[in-house]
């Protein structure tokens, strides 16, 4: 007989039906701890973290502040910019067709690097920086335009089929510094680099000021790095920079800049600069420089240097005004000191000579001065001792910085401590031995024309808030540096300089009395160690006998016949004359005085 077949024998169905619902609740107890964790014990971390996924951080740029000269003339502004980014996950497939667009219109960019920027990896580079409004729509209408005929071809196409668009080109608020007078205060203001940040001048000097501070906006963007609208998002909003309105008038600072360049071409120099102070507040109506640049236009980093402030050089004859103010204000000289002056003097077995040649003269002290004795001045000096003499110059300014904080401002050089030899005493005395910056020196006969008080320099009248609220820029205290008498005494000695029998009848102005000094000066030659270039200069003042502005003018190296009188008098005649009938400065109807240059 055959065997029954054999059954497949089933298990417990109960068993079963029991170990599933076991595994069923076990997961559903994990999700259920999960959606604990998530929504009871720390749902703000795994919000914010979700968020921070899909965020992104955009720099909210603060305004840079606006650089005006004292009437509110604009000298440095910031304009709307933008900067274009590209999402290159969208822009790779259209990336040559973008570049092609983009490269004619973005100033140093080629289409291989625009192509190789937006094809990259990631999410977000920059293409350029600080484009203008206008160029971005140019650029937008094109895409625009590109983009019409793409739209046409892919309509009823399916999704797979359809050719990309021209997309994922994004903006950022990018300002750009740019400068209305173009060259006019250049070296003296400055530039910022494409970062936004001051390179030069005080542009970078008061960086910080100027700057402000940054904000910050944070926004949810969907997978294409758009921005989701009514999305979560946080802004900190920036904080503007401050103004700087500075002391300069930029119709008077035109004139002197025009005004020293065509001397510079006249002579033949390789630089040249002009100072102009205001007596009383010590703030400077000029600073002007040639060459210059202008820094809405190439330069090179050789053009961003301020020579008034960073070029320090031996002075020359302009010095014998301090020499003098000191010895006048130690009881040492008065306008009745006579001076027999030989043709050359003997200092420590060193010979020293005046400009020109001549047997032994009878110079009154004010002879010495309108004739610019070298042996005349070292005949006076001897008679202070060696230290009293030094800290005149310390107070005067010299070896000191000006207070301006310019960056890379020079203090020029001054001989350590007040133990000098003879030969260093008597060669500061008349001007070679020591340098200095050409402010240093002007705000040094400043102190003469003010009646003998030092007033510290001033290039910043005030900042201004983002309110328009005047916060004025706080500067050193003035200081006595001589008495009144040995000021005047020396305004007198210096009123003989623009007389017919001066050294410079040119620096003389219709109209109105006229102290001054002649300087020429040598120079060592850079790298050699030894004399050979030239300085000449002219410091002066008006009205002589009420100073309302001190002028001072540097030509460096020029050629042909040299004389701070010939060379720099008629540029101080011509910027003064200016500065006095824009400030409408009357004449003081004071003759020229008839002071005796020698005696018998």
């Amino acid at each position: 007989m055959k065997k029954p077949p054999r059954t497949l024998r089933l298990g417990r169905p109960a068993l079963r039906l029991r170990m599933t619902f076991g595994v069923m609740a076990f997961v559903l107890s994990l999700f259920a701890g999960r959606l604990v964790l998530l929504q009871g014990v720390d749902p703000d971390s795994y919000a914010q973290a979700a968020t921070k996924e899909n965020a992104r951080s955009f720099t909210l740029h603060a305004n840079r502040g606006t650089i005006t000269d004292r009437n509110g003339v604009e000298l440095a502004v910031t304009e709307d910019a933008v900067a274009i980014t590209a999402d290159p996950q969208q822009t790779r497939p259209v990336a040559e067709q973008l570049a092609a667009i983009l490269a004619p219109k973005l100033p140093g960019a080629t289409a291989a690097t625009l192509v190789a920027a937006m094809s990259g990896a990631g999410r977000f580079t920059y293409l350029a920086r600080q484009v203008s409004p206008t160029v971005w729509s140019a650029i937008q209408t094109e895409i625009k335009a590109a983009n019409a005929p793409i739209v046409e071809q892919n309509k009823g196409k399916p999704k797979e089929q359809q050719a990309p668009l021209l997309a994922g080109l994004y903006t950022e608020e990018d300002p750009i510094r740019s400068h209305p007078n173009g060259s006019i205060a250049a070296t003296l203001v400055g530039v910022t680099g494409a970062d936004g940040k001051g390179q030069s001048g005080l542009e970078y000097g008061l960086n910080t000021k100027l700057s402000g501070k940054d904000g910050q906006a944070m926004y949810e963007v969907d997978a294409k790095g758009n921005k989701i609208p009514n999305a979560n998002h946080t802004v900190q909003e920036p904080k503007p920079g401050l103004g700087v309105q500075l002391t300069l008038d930029t119709d008077l600072q035109f004139f002197a800049e025009k005004r020293i360049q065509q001397a510079v071409t006249q002579y033949k120099a390789s630089a040249g600069t002009v100072v102009v102070m205001d007596v009383k507040s010590g703030e400077l109506m000029a600073l002007a420089n040639y060459p210059s640049f202008d820094p809405n236009k190439k330069y090179t980093s050789k053009d961003l240097n301020n020579p008034a402030l960073e070029r320090s050089y031996e002075p020359g004859s302009v010095q014998k005004v301090v020499t003098m103010a000191a010895l006048a204000d130690a009881g040492i000289i008065d306008l009745n000191t006579k001076l027999k002056v030989p043709g050359s003097i003997d200092v420590q077995r060193r010979i020293i000579k005046d400009h020109w040649s001549h047997d032994t003269m009878n110079l009154t002290i004010s002879g010495v001065i309108a004739k610019s004795s070298n042996v005349g001045t070292i005949m006076a000096a001897q008679k202070m001792p060696i230290a009293r003499f030094v800290k005149y110059l310390h107070d005067f300014g010299f070896g000191e910085p000006t207070g301006l904080n310019f960056p890379g401002e020079t203090k020029g050089r001054l001989a350590p401590g007040d133990e000098w030899p003879e030969i260093t005493r008597s060669n500061v005395a008349f001007g070679q031995g020591l340098s200095v910056n050409a402010v240093q020196e002007a705000a040094a006969v400043n102190a003469v024309a003010n009646g003998g008080v030092y007033v510290p320099p001033k290039v910043v009248r005030n900042y201004v808030d983002a309110n328009g609220n005047q916060i004025p820029n706080q500067t050193a205290p003035p200081r006595r540096v001589v008495s009144e008498k040995a000021a005047e005494e020396v305004t007198t000695m210096m009123e003989a300089v623009t007389a017919k029998k001066g050294t410079a009848p040119q620096a003389a102005i219709d109209g109105y009395l006229v102290a001054g000094k002649t300087g020429t000066a040598q120079q060592v030659v850079p790298g050699t160690g030894k004399y050979g270039n030239w300085a000449t200069s002219f410091a002066g003042f008006a009205p002589a006998d009420n100073p309302r502005f001190v002028t001072y003018v540097v030509l460096h190296d020029p050629q042909g016949a040299r004389g701070g009188g010939l060379q720099g008098g008629p540029v101080f005649r011509d910027v003064m004359s200016y500065a006095l009938q824009k400030y409408v400065v009357p004449p003081t109807g004071a003759a020229q005085p008839n002071i005796p240059l020698t005696w018998k």
